[in-house]
């Protein structure tokens, strides 16, 4: 009896808090972040192949459907250090925007990792998970957590679960002002300025720390001091493609003081106090400005 499709929900993140430490010897940076997982998300279904062949199909004319593809990888990676013969077909319904620093296709492969652990009755402990997550991305452990909020160090892959904040439900107004930013730029971009002769503590000058905004959001919930906030590739971003300042000076102007780009950009949110004013807001913004996408997000 052939396996019935499975059908699951790949969400995305914010980052609360982004500080670049240094760079590592491997290229990569070593990062403070506190990622929290929304209920914007992708569909994900899976279905058996009569084949070994891992086929992809996507509604998106920006997703590859080659073997580039994350979710194509994550399927791969499995079948390689498993060593199985198995097929699957990988159906990407996409409603996350592509390079939006949402961490979109980090969430497709942490979903495939998961999805096909299950599909395929493989058992693999989320531990073994976690580390073939961490070979295909570095937000792609937080994913594989499936936990509402976490702190990110290292590169951002080595995870630990906010258990303690899985009660806090915050609500956001998330602007997509339609262009894609690619991660490796920003960080080049980010490494160019330093060589340059400018400090990290010049570019990056958090008033708090990523510890003072987790005891916040534990002891007061919504009511964060706006400060605590942080990202500090949003200078880089901001500069390359001014928009980014455009949406946060629209937000701000709404009087929102909470408002952040997340990850590497170029999306921007801002904390509500609750569902009816993110609705009331994404109404006026879509008014506005009709060449932003403006969802309305809540932790999940």
């Amino acid at each position: 009896m052939p396996l019935k499709p499975l059908v699951t929900k790949s969400f995305a993140k914010l980052n609360l808090y982004l500080q670049v430490l240094n760079k590592r010897k491997d290229n990569f940076h070593n990062l403070s972040t506190l990622f929290a997982r929304i209920d914007l998300a992708d569909t994900i279904i899976f279905r058996k192949r009569p084949d070994s062949l891992i086929k992809i199909k996507c509604d998106s004319r920006q997703v590859p459907k080659d073997k580039t593809n994350l979710c194509y990888r994550a399927a791969a990676l499995l079948k390689q250090e498993l060593k199985l013969s198995l097929g699957i077909e990988i159906e990407l319904k996409k409603c996350i925007p592509v390079g939006a620093g949402l961490g979109g296709g980090s969430t497709n492969a942490a979903s495939v990792l998961l999805g096909l652990n299950r599909f395929w009755n493989l058992n693999l402990p989320k531990t073994r998970l976690v580390k073939l997550g961490a070979k295909l991305g570095s937000d792609v452990p937080f994913f594989i957590h499936q936990t509402k909020f976490a702190l990110g160090s290292l590169r951002g892959d080595k995870i630990k679960p906010l258990i303690s904040l899985g009660k806090l439900k915050l609500w956001f107004i998330l602007v997509y002002p339609n262009f894609k930013v690619s991660t490796p730029l920003i960080y080049q971009k980010f490494d160019s300025y330093l060589s340059a002769g400018r400090s990290f503590s010049q570019l990056t000058r958090p008033r708090g720390n990523v510890k003072i905004l987790t005891s916040q959001l534990l002891k007061k919930g919504k009511a964060v001091d706006a400060h605590c906030l942080f990202n500090g590739l949003e200078v880089i971003t901001s500069n390359l493609y001014p928009v980014v300042n455009q949406v946060k000076n629209a937000l701000s102007g709404m009087g929102l003081d909470k408002v952040m780009m997340s990850g590497s950009g170029p999306a921007v949110f801002a904390i509500c106090d609750s569902c009816m004013q993110a609705q009331s807001l994404r109404s006026k913004l879509r008014k506005q400005y009709k060449s932003w996408q403006v969802f309305v997000v809540s932790t999940v």
